[in-house]
This record gives structure tokens, sequence and C-alpha cells, in this order.
């Protein structure tokens, strides 16, 4: 069996493409009443920003029991069901296990997880010297861990923790931690 390694790659053009695509077919596959938006996330909704070629997208949905009632549409577009995956309120699909190519993050709509992937996508493309650091971190990280995708994730930790801070207070002083 292969293992799967975390390649970080520049920044590709047609990653908001292959997110609108996407889109289409999880819209053609759910019930479209349930979902309240559909958002591309993570480094690849990030202009100039290196990442994993895999593309986050994040469902914003009314009823996560609507929506795992319906995961037999996600199954059809190739998707795997892994439900909250680590992350209570979540429900969480991928496509492909070793050689992925996208990840879809479902909360429910308005909730902390929602804005919490929003503010930090949108301060990184707010600050391109941010983005740009967040990018030698990621490169570095995958080098170190190219096969340990816990120790990658953790490697990016404390950058991700701190800069979320700032971009949610930025944003919303309210929601600070």
């Amino acid at each position: 069996m292969s293992k799967r390694i975390i390649k970080v790659i520049p920044y590709q053009a047609d990653w908001p493409d292959a997110f609108e695509q996407e889109q289409t077919a999880i819209l053609s596959t759910l019930n479209t009443n349930n979902i309240a938006a559909i958002h591309h996330i993570g480094s690849t909704a990030v202009e100039g920003l290196c990442a994993k070629p895999v593309i986050d997208i994040m469902l914003e949905v009314h009823s996560l029991t609507q929506l795992d009632s319906e995961s037999a549409g996600m199954q059809s577009l190739g998707y795997l069901i892994k439900g909250e995956n680590g992350i209570e309120g979540r429900r969480f699909f991928l496509k492909g296990e070793i050689h992925r190519t996208h990840h879809v993050h479902a909360f429910i709509a308005g909730s902390t997880q929602v804005y919490r992937h929003l503010a930090f996508r949108d301060y990184l493309r707010m600050f391109p010297a941010i983005r740009d650091e967040y990018g030698a971190i990621k490169t570095t990280g995958a080098a170190l861990y190219s096969e340990d995708a816990e120790q990658y994730m953790q490697y990016k930790e404390d950058f991700i923790r701190m800069h979320l801070d700032i971009a949610i207070r930025q944003q919303n002083p309210a929601m600070a931690r």
C-alpha cells in the first residue's frame, strides 16, 4: 500500500476553477434547501499561497442530520464519509485517500467554526507578507515531515493559532479567544 506524501506546490491559477466545478457537482447532488453557503477555503483559496494540491470546500448547512441522510450523494461524487473526524459539529468528506483532490468540511450555518475558517482565509488574502511567511512555513514543514501529516500540522500550529487570533480580533473582537 502506498503512503500519503505531504507535498506543497506553488499556487495554481486553476484552483478557483476546480472549486467552482466541484461546487456545481455538490449542488447537483445535495438538497440545496439545506445549503446556506459554499466557500472555497484553505490555502488553495488564497491567491499566491503555496499549498497541498487539495481543494478545501466548506459547506454551511442548516441541518447536519439532513446532510447525514444525503451522504450517498457525496459518495456518488467519489467522496469518503469521515463523520466528525476529530472536530465536534463537523461533517468531513474526502475525495481520494492517498491522492486526495478535495476535502469538504460541513458546519452549521453561522457557527464559530465557519467564522474562524473564513477569518483566517480573508486575513491571508489581505496581508501578502503574512501569506508568504505562512507559505515558507508550509514549504519547510512539508520538506521536514513529508510522510507524517500529524507532524506537518503541528509544525504549522503556532503560526496558525497566532494569526487566527489576530484575524479574529481584527474582524470581530467579540469572538477573540
